[in-house]
């Protein structure tokens, strides 16, 4: 760790076997966990909380003020879990009043040039790919994969499991399990290979299926596809996940695909 053209203030905990490489800056009141690398030409400001077996990429920026005019200098935070890879120039805000935290789980990769806001809660094993933001007061939940160039609008929430494709405009919020595409963004099936992947059986998804053609393709409204779902479909973890993003939704979900005459 001792890096002689790096600064670590005397007040960050760092772990005895963190590489920190040339020219990065570490502020007081960080806490880095072991085996963790830090590459060059990284700012790791106030509240950062990094865990354990992280790579954080050159450019990056951890932990800074968020960019909200409301920010009043309040003590929050930013906590990453363990085994997240950070690549070069993310930034990723610290929270506000709201949470007090801005969060990112364990084993996920956020690639270049991507953005989290403050006050966003991501979760497990999620992939952010090059250029995607998170406005504030978003949340995500456990293998959510972001295209390139995807940008959520603030306060939405992603379900588990959901894919958004490339250059993506989330302005809804996007149930789990399901891919979501187009312009405005529209239900287009179900993630079924993520979930393959993860390793859902070929019933398991045939349900999830079931349940989302009661949804998007049998012109009910909301409310009453989530009473038929409730009615007619077994109760299982997933549907009972899925009743109850739809139920907690405050943005509203998107919609399904319809083509244009």
């Amino acid at each position: 760790m001792n890096q002689p053209l790096a600064y670590v203030h005397p007040g960050a905990k760092i772990a005895k076997n963190v590489v920190i490489e040339p020219f990065t800056t570490i502020h007081n009141n960080v806490v880095i966990g072991e085996g963790t690398w830090i590459g060059s030409n990284v700012t790791i400001m106030e509240g950062a909380r990094i865990g354990k077996n992280c790579s954080i990429f050159p450019g990056a920026v951890i932990s800074a003020v968020p960019q909200d005019l409301k920010y009043n200098d309040e003590d929050t935070t930013v906590e990453i879990g363990n085994n997240v890879t950070i690549r070069e120039c993310v930034t990723i805000n610290r929270g506000t009043t709201d949470k007090m935290k801005t969060v990112v789980g364990n084993n996920c990769l956020i690639m270049a040039y991507c953005h989290i806001a403050h006050d966003c809660i991501v979760g497990n094993n999620c992939i952010f790919s090059n250029n995607s933001t998170l406005a504030g007061h978003i949340t995500v939940g456990d293998y959510v994969v972001l295209a390139g160039m995807t940008a959520v609008h603030q306060f939405c929430a992603i379900g588990n499991h959901a894919f958004v494709t490339g250059g993506s405009l989330v302005r809804k919020d996007v149930p789990p399990f399901v891919k979501a595409a187009r312009e405005p963004l529209s239900y287009v099936g179900i993630n079924s290979v993520g979930l393959r992947r993860r390793g859902f059986s070929a019933d398991k998804i045939r349900e999830i299926q079931n349940i989302y053609r009661i949804l998007y393709q049998k012109n009910y409204n909301n409310t009453q596809a989530a009473e038929i779902i409730e009615a007619e479909m077994e109760a299982t973890p997933e549907r009972d996940e899925i009743l109850q993003f739809i139920r907690n939704s405050h943005r509203g979900i998107m919609k399904g695909y319809q083509k244009s005459n």
